[in-house]
């Protein structure tokens, strides 16, 4: 198996032991993306703002190992508040629209202070 490891400077370095993203193949894993932004600082607001910059995030990530988010296959999302819901949908919603989204599971966790939703996601290449 050939493992291929992409990272990007259009969205927030790695805090820790992992990779921005990494593929084999056509499958591209991409690692969590939360409302922080390039510069390492997190964005005003609440989960809906924190939530557009994760998927902007996300999306540079995907860009920078040649994929789109037309591209992406799952989505992983985890929120700290299911109060949170309706506002990370309708921002979701507008990334991923129907009648075609990718399939999504959405996960009430805790997260890091501060973060209020984090996204991962699956994706295919060529």
């Amino acid at each position: 198996m050939t493992r291929d490891v992409y990272s990007t400077t259009d969205a927030p370095a790695p805090v820790a032991s992992y990779s921005q993203a990494c593929a084999s193949g056509s499958v591209l894993a991409v690692a969590g993306q939360v409302g922080v932004d390039p510069a390492g600082a997190l964005v005003d607001g609440g989960v809906a703002e924190q939530t557009e910059q994760a998927l902007r995030n996300l999306e540079a990530v995907l860009a920078a190992a040649g994929a789109s988010i037309g591209d992406v296959v799952r989505m992983d999302c985890y929120l700290t508040s299911f109060d949170d819901f309706d506002a990370f949908n309708e921002v979701y919603g507008r990334w991923f629209p129907a009648p075609d989204p990718p399939t999504r599971t959405t996960v009430v966790v805790g997260l890091p202070p501060g973060l209020l939703v984090e996204v991962t996601a699956l994706a295919g290449r060529g």
